[in-house]
């Protein structure tokens, strides 16, 4: 392991044990913000990383989902985990026909018509759901076992902000294992590292591609769901968080999703922490912190070294 992750590792590791010390309700605050920002940004590393393709439109099949959710669970009366679900298999469908249809189109086309094309589905998905379903921002009805404070020991705090990073740790060791330990998760794999040679090896990359850019979009939707409560959800949302979800998976490196997953944290509780304690300008000092670390390591922290 390199110096620059060990950095990352004592950063990361001085912050929640000042936090601990001094402010546990900022430090648990802020891993919940980081399990949403690891659920939503885990599918856009990987896809990126295996496609090479500028997806800004991630965040939008965020922002999808957190709405399969809510109006599930609020016109048709489902249950909050199984709208999570219903809003996963929904979202990861839906991408599946604009991969194929679309980005599959776009694949060997230059970064800037990938971004403007990318750019331009999500004006169309905030222009659909704000005609659909309005410009307000939607609650979420929690259902009654995740309200309320939960006993921690030391603390009471938020259930649901327990649950959140209680889920996320499940999910992130639920991803590591499928991407490190099955057949599908090699071919990712050796798909990010060379594409040609994965292809001489006899993977099928178009049906690879559909398969990925699937699981991705709808671990956006999950992730879009379960932080409706935390972020807030309004048809600005892929617009809101887009620049933050781009941070999450730079500074953690295309493809790793254990570098997705620190540096979801370190960015979530240090967002989280500058957020409270400066309101008026905290986030500046998060973007300010990815610009120079990215000159510093353009392919991340815990990207190959340029």
């Amino acid at each position: 392991m390199g110096y620059a992750r060990w950095g990352a590792f004592g950063l990361l590791a001085l912050v929640v044990l000042a936090l601990l010390v001094t402010d546990p309700d900022a430090l648990l605050g802020g891993v919940a913000a980081g399990m949403v920002l690891f659920i939503v940004s885990v599918g856009l590393s990987v896809t990126m990383g295996l496609m090479g393709f500028a997806n800004l439109a991630h965040g939008a099949f965020a922002m999808l989902g957190g709405y399969i959710v809510v109006l599930s669970m609020r016109n048709l009366g489902v249950g909050f985990i199984p709208a999570l679900g219903i809003a996963f298999l929904l979202t990861a469908m839906i991408s599946m026909v604009f991969e194929r249809l679309l980005y599959s189109r776009l694949y060997r086309a230059g970064e800037l018509d990938q971004v403007l094309f990318t750019i331009g589905i999500i004006f169309v998905f905030m222009a659909t759901l704000t005609l659909v379903v309005g410009p307000e921002s939607q609650p979420i009805p929690l259902p009654d076992a995740l309200r309320g404070q939960f006993d921690l020991g030391f603390l009471q705090y938020r259930t649901y902000s327990v649950f959140l990073i209680v889920v996320g740790i499940a999910i992130a060791f639920g991803l590591w294992l499928g991407f490190e330990r099955t057949r599908f998760g090699a071919q990712i794999r050796a798909a990010v590292d060379n594409r040609r040679m994965a292809e001489a090896l006899g993977i099928n990359i178009d049906r690879l591609f559909a398969l990925t850019f699937g699981f991705g979009s709808g671990m956006a939707a999950l992730g879009g769901g379960l932080g409706a409560e935390f972020l807030g959800l309004d048809p600005n949302y892929a617009l809101k968080y887009l620049v933050i979800f781009l941070i999450v998976v730079a500074v953690g490196g295309l493809g790793k999703i254990t570098g997705v997953f620190y540096a979801a944290l370190l960015i979530g509780v240090l967002d989280f922490l500058l957020k409270k304690h400066v309101p008026q300008g905290g986030t500046v000092f998060v973007y300010a912190l990815a610009i120079l670390l990215l000159l510093w390591r353009p392919n991340g922290l815990f990207g190959k070294s340029a």
